[in-house]
This record gives structure tokens, sequence and C-alpha cells, in this order.
């Protein structure tokens, strides 16, 4: 998976790049902070676009299969190469431009200082980033802002996404082969799920849980798109998960949404959490995949709240007893098809 970026992060990170050269410079030699901006630029950004997989993916995907000691020398390795060449390339390109009058030795060769300084820029970036991806993005900066430090009442949508047959394949081909096959599902899943601005709250066993604000998640059907472009990156690969998995995935998504609590709980490890009947009425709607044979619902009561895609045809399996809540819950089937008319949408009118 990639880091994904705004376009507001990725001209932060470009300034915080850039701005610790410029301050090099002025520590060290009292000017120069367009050069030390540029050298900075030129030494880092090959690194995070190594670490981003934009560059050298095979060699990424090789040094990570390593045992931790050996991946971290062989990182350690990568990352001072990337540097030497990032500086000779910004030397050679502001000497090729006049900007430099440095013997072209200074110029395209680091000192160990500025080695050790780009290295310490760099990996300190590279650290931050790799935590933002480990607890997504929306998690990072709530938990970095203090955001749920106290519980706050909001309006969210909950996508559960399932693998069915996950416990045949499992009793088949065992369960390493199972985690596998399942890393590789949500890695899939993820792309689509950034994409659309959503956020990965949990993994439970063979499912995925996934949330959005609410607004967000209704806002041109971000959710549903999100839904069948997942579906859809399977159906597109189904000769290589045949060939690698010895069988295509087949999953079960339900759609809710509604008020719910989320509060910062935990203190070794800390994690937002969400509370209320929206997130149970969820993970029981994707219960009725399988007991009213679809494989996407949706609540009738988020589906009013949005303009559903023209390429989604709707279904109307009417209101079904849900265990834990006192009313019935209207369900709604949907599947990619030929333009369906449009329920009637209080948010979109």
């Amino acid at each position: 998976m990639r880091w994904r970026f705004s376009t507001f992060e990725g001209l932060l990170l470009l300034l915080v790049i850039a701005g610790a050269g410029a301050v090099y410079a002025w520590v060290f030699y009292g000017k120069g902070a367009l050069i030390g901006a540029t050298y900075a630029l030129f030494m880092c950004l090959p690194i995070i676009a190594f670490e981003r997989r934009i560059i050298f993916r095979r060699l990424h995907r090789r040094i990570h299969a390593f045992s931790t000691p050996v991946f971290f020398v062989a990182s350690l390795v990568i990352y001072f190469v990337l540097l030497d060449v990032g500086y000779a390339a910004a030397g050679l390109l502001m000497q090729t431009g006049g900007v430099m009058k440095d013997h072209w030795m200074d110029a395209m060769m680091p000192s160990k200082t500025v080695l050790v300084f780009a290295l310490g820029v760099s990996g300190s970036l590279v650290f931050i980033l790799r935590v933002r991806e480990l607890l997504g993005r929306d998690v990072f900066l709530s938990l970095l802002t203090g955001r749920y430090r106290r519980p706050v009442e909001e309006e969210r949508v909950f996508l559960f996404i399932d693998l069915a047959g996950s416990t045949a394949y499992a009793e088949k081909h065992g369960d390493l082969r199972m985690q596998e096959y399942l890393g590789r599902l949500f890695a899939t899943i993820a792309d689509p799920v950034m994409r659309y601005r959503g956020s990965i709250d949990d993994y439970i066993g063979d499912a995925a849980v996934i949330t959005w604000p609410f607004d967000r998640a209704t806002n041109n059907a971000a959710c549903i798109h999100c839904v069948f472009d997942i579906l859809e990156m399977i159906d597109a690969d189904a000769t290589r998960w045949q060939k690698e998995f010895g069988e295509v995935p087949r999953l079960r998504a339900a759609l809710h949404g509604g008020t719910i609590v989320a509060a910062e709980i935990g203190l070794d490890r800390h994690k937002i959490t969400y509370f209320g009947d929206t997130v149970n009425t969820t993970a029981r709607l994707e219960g009725f995949c399988k007991t009213l044979g679809h494989q996407v619902l949706i609540s009738t009561d988020l589906a009013r709240k949005m303009r559903l895609p023209h390429y989604v045809r709707v279904e109307d399996l009417g209101e079904h007893a849900v265990r834990g809540r006192g009313q019935k819950l209207g369900v709604l089937s949907l599947r990619a098809g030929s333009a369906a008319p449009q329920l009637a949408s209080t948010a979109a009118e």
C-alpha cells in the first residue's frame, strides 16, 4: 500500500524538507538558504519516494522480506546511496545553472555532517509517515490533536466488508495461506478507501470496518462508489486471484449511518473507538447479506440521504427486525447495472 497525500499534505511535506535544508545552511554557513533547501529536497525526496514504492518497488519488497536486523542494515545502505546520489544531482544542477561557484568536488560530495543531518530529517519523516499509515490519516490526526480525549457525539457512516467462505478456505489451505490471502485482500481494499477519503477503523477476522464522517460519505455517494470500486478491482484481477490463491474473493458489504459516540481509549495503546446503535446495526445488516442472498446492502435511512450513482440498481427488500434494536430496519440491495430510479433524497434536494 502506498501513502496518499492531499495537496495540502504534499505541500507541507515539501515545505518541511526545504525548511530543514534552509535552516542547516543558515546555522552552519550563515547564508545559502536556497542552496540548502535544494540539497535537502534532492536528498530526502528520493527516500520518501522509495518508502512510498514509487521507485525501486522490487527492491522495496525484497528488503521487507528480510529479518529485522538485515532489513535495518539494508535500509541504511539504500538511504545513504540515495542521499549521495541526490546530493550529487543537486550539486551538478546548481553548478551547471551558475547558482554555486564551489569546486565540483565540494558541490557534489556531501560531508559526514550533511549526511547525518539529512538522514535524521528523512528518517524522522519516514517514521512519522509510517505511524500515520499504521493508524490511518484521520485517526493519526485525531490522536495528535487530542480531538477525542473526551467522548464526542457525531454522525458517521460505517461500511462492513466480509469475506465469504473464509472458513472453508482456511480448512483447505491452512491458516498461514489464509493470512496471506487476507493480507492481499485488505491491501486491495485500502486503495479505494483512501481514494474516497474513508478510514479503515479495524480488521475483525476476515472482515474490515470502514468509516467516514457523515457528510464526507454521502457527498457524491462516496461510500457507495468505494464499495463498487473494490468489487470492480477484484473482478478486474480475477485471473491473478485465481492463479495465486485458487479462487476469487467473494465479498459481502453493508452500509449504514447515524449518530455515534467517538472516544479515545487505552493506556499503553491508544485507539479511537466508536460506540452506539449505528455500529451494531451495520454489523447486523452485514449478516443479512447471507440470509437474504444479496452481496451489497444499505439501510433505507442512509440511502435516502444521498443521490445514488447512476450505475447502481436498487431493490427494496422491505423492513427487517434487527436483534437489539427496537425498530425494524428498512433494507435495500444494491448492484451494478444500468441506470436506476433514484430514491427520494433529503440531502440531495
